[in-house]
């Protein structure tokens, strides 16, 4: 609104029109404009001269006032929904999750990879008895947390419905490397009738479709709490300030030494959650390591075609901005001769013609082409 105001000023909408300068005030009270000197205003013969109006809006043509009065509104009613969405979000029970200091937020820094292998042994131990991972293969896990060799190993550890074979029947065989992780329930029905009826989301892409990304999921896994006074819980339900309405179907999962590490780290709650949701952030971004090398090598071959376009720039605007104009007029004599010209051709109506110069010419004798 200040700004709007401030755009007024500037612009000159609120300075007075020439008919609205400030004049002097007379003994009737009416103005008197400054005449130049030796001259004076005549008062009317009733006493009282003609009132001046000082007023500055009275004086704005009518698109001047329409603008005005539309800032005006605009910025009233961008106000009041400012303050109405503070006092909805105020009086809300959800709670914001902090942001922590994660070892993959920087421009140039990768995942912890270790941490990735530690929070997919939380996911196989705790997370996948509900949840799904249907959008990530055993053969993603090559190269990022764990070997070829172990990457098979974890697929063989399942067992896939295949066929039909020649009989036409289906068979049950070992994992390979490109299959997905397995659902822990046949159909959502299926997952819905296990968990009184909410149902457990996929957490592939998790980490991108929760605000807050792996701040939220941290806070969610460790921020269970008793339900404060006044708040009603239905069966099955507990309380979670980070989740959006406080209710959450989802029991506390994570607690110390809830799941064991291959590596011996100490299995704490929060190593856990932090671990789970490193690897989370990698389900959703495999390539998050590439990209951020991708980006290294953009900048750089960037800052070169910078450099280079600028010298290119350079050199070839140099002639043009370097260039120096000057204007010599013309002397008195040649003006007096153009003018006298131009005085004949008018009153004669005929163009003066320009004296012939004749060049001479030079014969050659044959000795001068002989010597050429």
């Amino acid at each position: 609104m200040a700004a709007f105001v401030g755009r007024i000023c500037g612009s000159g909408l609120l300075s007075p029109k020439s008919g609205a300068t400030l004049q002097k005030v007379g003994k009737y009270g009416a103005s008197e404009p400054r005449f130049p000197q030796g001259t004076r205003l005549r008062e009317r013969a009733s006493g009282v001269g003609a009132v001046q109006n000082f007023s500055t809006t009275r004086a704005w043509t009518k698109s001047q006032k329409v603008a005005t009065a539309a800032g005006v509104l605009v910025g009233g009613a961008g106000a009041l929904l400012y303050a109405l969405e503070q006092s909805v979000a105020a009086s809300g029970t959800e709670v914001h999750p902090p942001a922590l200091p994660w070892n993959h937020k920087g421009m140039l820094d990768s995942l912890d990879h270790a941490s990735v292998r530690r929070g997919y042994e939380v996911y196989k131990q705790v997370c996948a008895a509900c949840h799904s991972m249907r959008f990530i293969a055993y053969r993603n896990l090559v190269g990022m947390s764990h070997t070829e060799a172990e990457a098979k190993a974890e697929a063989e550890e399942i067992q896939v419905r295949d066929g039909p074979d020649e009989a036409g029947n289906y068979f049950m065989r070992p994992g390979k490397l490109s299959d997905y992780f397995p659902s822990p329930y046949p159909n959502e029905e299926a997952a819905r009738a296990a968990n009184n009826g909410a149902y457990p989301p996929d957490l592939s892409y998790i980490a991108l479709a929760r605000h807050g990304g792996e701040d939220y999921l941290f806070a969610l896994l460790t921020g269970y709490c008793d339900a404060p006074a006044g708040v009603v819980l239905r069966e099955g339900q507990y309380y979670n300030p980070y989740f959006p309405g406080g209710a959450i179907s989802m029991a506390q999962a994570l607690y110390n030494e809830a799941a064991e590490y291959s590596d011996g780290t100490p299995p704490t709650a929060s190593q856990l959650a932090k671990d789970v949701s490193t690897f989370l952030v990698w389900a959703a971004e495999p390539y998050h390591d590439e990209r951020k090398r991708m980006g290294i090598k953009s900048v750089g071959i960037i800052m070169i075609l910078g450099a280079l376009t600028y010298y290119i720039k350079r050199h070839k605007w140099a002639a043009l901005k370097t260039r120096k104009i000057s204007f010599h007029p013309k002397s008195n004599k040649q003006q007096q001769q153009q003018c006298r010209v131009r005085r004949d051709v008018e009153e004669t109506g005929h163009q003066p013609c320009r004296p012939r110069i004749e060049t001479p010419v030079k014969t050659q004798t044959r000795s001068d082409i002989f010597l050429k």
